[in-house]
């Protein structure tokens, strides 16, 4: 039988987990950092040059370091904001991207669901957010001295927009659910609260256990009598071990009476390290995340890396960032560089988020190698023209880093006219050169895979 055990609104002691539990921190802090650390990727043909510029003001600004603030709370706590700060504008009203003047957007000011109140009196109408609050309170004496309340006080408060929020929560509840806690989620401890005091009581008892590994026993002969008498008889005997203890050296030398007993306890210690990896995977199953990137331990077994985990957890964080990040972001993007140049982002402006998991240099050496020659060998195939190769050479950059510095001049520059058929005579009247073949097979299995799709299109 399942009950109730609102960890969620227990603020302090989801507090107290997290500052007193190091595997509590972890889960909250891993994920979070996981979900930001990476960036994105901006590209843009029309002002390339601007990219290096808007990264700049990306890291003066401190955007991803707030966006791993509101991620770590709304796992913590269930829900938190970042709402976007942009000088001399009424927080109240709706977010107009054309009103976004150059050097406006000041960064994004963190709150977690403690410090806000939802206005569930006006709930979004419509879109994918329907049901959710348009207003947030923001009562905290963090106000003081903003530029839209000067005059605030520790009992003043905000009123905020929700389209200047960026919303995260912890874990998506069921309608009447989330009604209960004012449309957040539930914390991520919660679920896993009675499986992380079993790890912590499992851990001690094992300590406990290896601190009395070393018990000994000794028996005296009329204890009972000694202790009941009490006086001389009592300290003599408190002296004795007293003595005892001093005496005692490396080589493990005890002075006994002659009629006294000497015997110690022993214990076994096999299974405990099994019993802590069970543990240890009920809590990186939880989490959600391996426990090569929980704990930071090596995975046993013969010819174990971890590397298909980190892969398998890598492309959850991805899915996660593209689920409830991407529309957020995007406003991100969008609202700076209107404040960092003046005017709106290019339409052929794209982002994505960076990979987690990264190539080796030599790795990116034979993707780049392999895209050359496909795209090489269809060119001289006469089934790409110049121009065309050179987009297609440029776009696989974004993988291998190979080929981003070919301008749009150049390709413009370039003769877009289709290479000539090698099945064709050229004009001398002599046979033309057959193609030459590539080195690499499956850039060839390639080619003629393209090959044989063309022609039955």
């Amino acid at each position: 039988m399942y009950t109730f055990n609102l960890i969620t609104r227990n603020r302090l002691q989801i507090e107290a987990a997290y500052r007193g539990s190091w595997l509590a921190g972890l889960v909250i802090d891993t994920y979070a950092d996981d979900m930001t650390r990476g960036g994105i990727t901006i590209q843009t043909s029309k002002e390339q040059k601007n990219l290096k510029k808007f990264q700049k003001e990306e890291k003066r600004l401190k955007i991803w370091q707030s966006l791993r603030d509101v991620v770590a709370w709304g796992r913590m706590y269930g829900g938190s904001i970042g709402v976007l700060q942009i000088e001399g504008q009424d927080l109240s009203t709706p977010l107009d991207l054309e009103t976004v003047g150059k050097g406006q957007f000041k960064g994004i000011a963190v709150y977690d669901r403690w410090q806000l109140n939802p206005d569930l009196t006006s709930v979004i109408m419509s879109g994918p957010d329907i049901g959710l609050p348009e207003y947030y309170d923001i009562t905290t004496s963090l106000t003081t001295g903003t530029a839209t309340a000067p005059e605030a006080n520790a009992l003043s408060h905000l009123v905020v927009h929700h389209s200047r929020v960026i919303r995260s929560i912890g874990i998506q509840l069921p309608y009447f659910q989330a009604i209960t806690e004012m449309m957040w989620g539930e914390s991520v401890l919660e679920r896993m609260w009675d499986r992380l005091i079993s790890f912590d009581s499992t851990t001690m008892s094992v300590a406990n256990l290896v601190e009395r590994a070393n018990n000994r026993l000794v028996k005296i002969d009329k204890l009972r009598e000694i202790i009941a008498a009490g006086g001389q008889a009592q300290q003599g005997l408190e002296a004795m071990f007293e003595m005892m203890r001093q005496f005692q050296t490396n080589e493990g030398m005890t002075l006994l009476d002659k009629e006294d007993e000497f015997d110690t306890t022993s214990y076994t210690f096999a299974g405990l390290s099994d019993v802590m990896l069970q543990f240890g995977q009920q809590m990186g199953g939880c989490a959600e995340i391996p426990l090569v990137r929980l704990f930071g331990q090596s995975p046993s077994g013969l010819n174990a890396t971890g590397d298909s985990d980190l892969r398998t957890y890598y492309d959850n964080i991805n899915s996660k960032q593209n689920s409830t990040m991407l529309e957020g972001v995007d406003k991100i993007v969008k609202v700076m560089w209107r404040s960092v140049f003046g005017n709106a982002a290019p339409d052929d402006l794209e982002w994505d988020f960076n990979p987690l998991w990264q190539m080796s240099a030599l790795d990116k050496a034979n993707i780049a190698k392999l895209n050359a020659e496909t795209i090489i060998g269809v060119h001289e195939a006469g089934l790409m023209s110049t121009q065309t190769a050179m987009k297609e050479l440029r776009q696989s950059s974004q993988e291998t880093g190979l080929f981003s510095n070919i301008t749009d001049e150049e390709i413009a520059n370039a003769e877009d006219i289709d290479p000539p058929d090698p099945a064709l005579e050229d004009p001398t009247g002599e046979p033309a050169k057959p193609v030459p073949s590539l080195d690499q097979k499956t850039a060839w299995r390639r080619i003629k895979s393209w090959i044989r799709k063309k022609k039955a299109a």
